[in-house]
C-alpha cells in the first residue's frame, strides 16, 4: 500500500481477506517498492489536486511500465494512474462529497452506491488514445468513477470501496483486487 493518505477501513477490508500489508511512504521509489516483490500494489486515496503531485504519477508510471504486480488506485490513486497513462484531470465545480452516490459498472450494468470525497475528476474523453478504458461512471452527472487498463491488471476507482453508505456494493473492488494477486501467485508459481 502506497500511503498518499489511506484510510485505516481500506487496510481493514485488504487484512480481512487474508493479505498481509505492507505499507509504505508516498515518496517511496517504484524500484524499492518492486523489491519487495509484491502480489500486487495499491495507490490508496489522499486529498488534493492529482496534477501537484509529480512523485505519485511517475510512481505509478514505472510500476505500470515494469508489468509486474497488479496495480489497483482509490480516489487519488486512481487519478494518479489515470495522469500516468495520459488522461486529464479537471477541477469539478462542487466536487463529490457524501454517501449515497449511485455508480454504474459499465460491463454489467449494475448500480453500486458509493461515498464519494474528491474535487478533482478525470476527463472522461481523455481516455482516449491511452491504454485505459472506463469501467464505472456517476450516475449524477456521467464524471468518470473507474478504469481498467486494456491489457494489464491495473484497475482503480474514483469512490471509496471501503466505505458503507448503505450496502457495500464496492467492496467486490477489493476481491477484485485479490483475484489478481492470487492470478499473480499462479502465474509465478507455474513458472518456478
Amino acid at each position: 500500500m502506497v500511503d498518499l493518505g489511506v484510510k485505516h477501513d481500506i487496510l481493514r477490508h485488504l487484512a480481512s481477506r487474508g493479505m498481509n500489508v505492507t505499507v509504505v511512504p508516498a515518496q517511496t521509489p517504484a524500484a524499492e517498492v518492486l523489491a519487495m516483490n509484491p502480489d500486487g500494489v495499491m495507490l490508496s486515496n489522499g486529498p488534493g489536486d492529482p496534477a501537484a503531485v509529480g512523485y505519485g504519477i511517475e510512481l505509478a508510471q514505472a510500476l505500470i511500465a515494469a508489468e509486474g504486480p497488479p496495480v489497483f488506485g482509490v480516489c487519488l490513486g486512481f487519478q494518479l494512474i489515470c495522469l500516468a497513462l495520459g488522461a486529464k484531470a479537471f477541477k469539478l465545480k462542487f466536487g463529490h462529497r457524501g454517501a449515497n452516490h449511485p455508480v454504474r459498472e459499465i460491463a454489467t450494468g449494475k448500480v453500486l452506491i458509493t461515498s464519494m470525497n474528491h474535487g478533482f475528476a478525470i476527463d472522461l474523453e481523455s481516455l482516449e488514445g491511452t491504454a485505459l478504458e472506463a469501467s464505472h461512471v456517476s450516475l449524477f452527472d456521467g464524471v468518470l468513477e473507474g478504469v481498467r487498463h486494456t491489457s494489464l491488471p491495473v484497475q482503480a476507482v474514483q469512490f471509496h470501496p471501503e466505505a458503507g453508505p448503505g450496502p457495500h456494493d464496492a467492496a467486490g473492488f477489493f476481491d477484485d483486487f485479490l483475484a489478481a494477486v492470487r492470478a499473480r501467485r499462479q502465474s509465478a508459481a507455474g513458472r518456478a
